[in-house]
């Protein structure tokens, strides 16, 4: 004989998974159409914070085991991917706004002058801030590569054809790089 159990008492497996996914479309949107920092942190600590609080009494109102496992799984998984993203944007970003704009990017960077003084040809590619303390992400064409030894190792330093001192060059293919200033200097102003 064989006992069947009413789709109330079935423990719905779809809802994390739906959780997870949901999770990373928005997290993932957010991060690449907004703010490089404000509107991820404000999503992550905020409303993170708020749909957490909202499964946490759902779980402790609920009767059934299956509703509060299903809830609770939820939260597990919600909070999981948004934390696996949030630890991985500064990786996440770049690499996804390169593959969505790149070609309008290369476009306006080549069409931008050549520098008369030796710098590398350039254009604002990012930036962020808040208070007055703006961080601002270069894309750079550099025609010999030269920049390739400092985008493998990661390091900090003053590169030929930069005027200033970065933290940061990534190479997003041949020849082009996003350049990071530290905070509250650009290509104009050097501290």
């Amino acid at each position: 004989m064989v006992e069947r159990t009413s789709e109330g008492d079935r423990f719905n497996w779809r809802l994390p998974l739906y959780a997870a996914a949901g999770a990373c479309v928005v997290f993932l949107a957010i991060m690449v159409y907004g703010s490089a920092d404000i509107a991820v942190v404000l999503y992550t600590f905020g409303a993170v914070t708020i749909i957490s609080i909202l499964l946490l009494v759902v779980i402790a109102v609920r009767r059934r085991l299956r509703e509060r496992l299903s809830a609770l799984l939820v939260l597990v998984a919600y909070v999981t991917v948004t934390g696996a993203l949030f630890m991985a944007r500064n990786e996440l970003r770049p690499t996804l706004r390169w593959l969505l704009w790149s070609r309008r990017y290369k476009a306006e960077l080549l069409a931008a002058p050549d520098s008369a003084n030796g710098q590398l040809k350039h254009i604002e590619w990012d930036g962020w801030g808040w208070a007055g303390q703006n961080t601002v992400v270069y894309l750079v064409f550099d025609p010999t590569d030269s920049l390739s030894a400092a985008a493998k190792s990661h390091s900090p330093g003053k590169f030929r054809g930069i005027p200033c001192e970065v933290p940061l060059v990534r190479r997003l293919e041949s020849r082009l790089y996003s350049v990071a200033f530290y905070t509250n200097t650009d290509w104009d102003h050097c501290p």
